[in-house]
């Protein structure tokens, strides 16, 4: 009678239990509709401007005066913008004055902070602390526009392309980063290569850096999109033209309405509308084409050093 009694309430207490996703209850339905609503919203505002930015490139004079300076989908696109900028010669120097203090700038900032980084995190090596303490007071404090130009004058880096690559090419908050990772390494392993008779130098570059590819990826991401964007230091810096950055380029003729030596002998110049946009274009496209290579690194080495366990 019992287990009969039980077994005629066992399927309606279970009927009763909500239903559990990964050992939380399903959200209601109207809520996940909500949430699907709020996410195209989200997705629409990030992609929109993208879309108008690209096709307002695309686009002739008669479009963006009917659309009131921005379109979203051009009925007549034309490559006629991205021709005029790249023929004139002076966005395609930027381009590779932007290329390469990005390249150079982005494999000497991860050289830097990854020596940096080691050393502070050797209990043992020279200076340790006083050597972590003015790390961390630069994360503080900051000399301030005139004393650094001072500075890149007095090293005779004024108009040189080492003024743009040699002041970021090191960040405190990306060496407590990268020594949070170093120090999380089992000291096992330290110890077993030290046994083996290998140096500093050889823990560093065998086992240290191979283990860490994810945080320098990160590090490398973000000191290539700080190289790739900046353009304040070329603006303080540089005084030759030929050596612009790209961002720089792209400030002079959007802001400043500077010509940029688009001459187009026996046509028609595109509007300044889609030259403009032409340009923003161009700077954005190779930080979009290097992100989904790292992509795969970036979740796991942004948050290295951030949660113990």
């Amino acid at each position: 009678m019992v287990t009969l009694a039980s077994r005629s309430r066992t399927p309606q207490g279970s009927a009763r239990k909500p239903k559990l996703i990964n050992g939380a209850p399903a959200p209601n339905p109207a809520v996940r509709v909500l949430k699907g609503i709020v996410l195209l919203i989200c997705c629409a505002a990030v992609a929109i401007p993208f879309v108008g930015v690209i096709s307002t490139s695309l686009a002739d004079q008669e479009q963006i005066t009917q659309a009131g300076g921005y379109v979203l989908w051009p009925e007549r696109p034309s490559l006629d913008a991205y021709e005029a900028i790249f023929r004139g010669g002076v966005v395609t120097r930027a381009t590779l004055v932007s290329i390469g203090v990005t390249l150079v700038g982005s494999l000497l900032s991860m050289a830097v902070v990854a020596l940096l980084a080691y050393s502070l995190s050797r209990p043992g090596s020279f200076a340790h602390r006083p050597l972590l303490m003015l790390v961390l007071v630069t994360m503080l404090f900051n000399a301030g526009m005139i004393p650094n130009y001072l500075l890149i004058k007095q090293l005779g880096l004024i108009d040189s392309w080492w003024a743009l690559i040699l002041p970021p090419a090191v960040s405190a908050f990306q060496v407590i980063i990268v020594r949070a990772f170093f120090m999380e390494v089992p000291r096992e392993i330290v110890d077993a290569a030290r046994i083996d008779g290998a140096g500093e130098l050889q823990i560093l570059t065998r086992i240290m850096l191979p283990l860490s590819k994810a945080v320098l990826a990160v590090v490398g991401l973000f000191q290539a999109v700080a190289y790739w964007s900046a353009f304040f230091n070329a603006l303080l810096y540089i005084n030759s033209t030929d050596k612009w950055p790209l961002q720089l380029v792209l400030r002079s003729y959007v802001v400043d309405n500077t010509a940029i030596g688009t001459d187009l002998p026996g046509e028609i110049v595109p509007p300044q509308q889609s030259l403009q946009m032409a340009i923003l274009v161009v700077s954005l496209v190779p930080i979009c084409l290097l992100y989904p290579f790292l992509q795969k690194h970036f979740a796991k080495g942004v948050v290295v050093g951030a949660v113990k366990g």
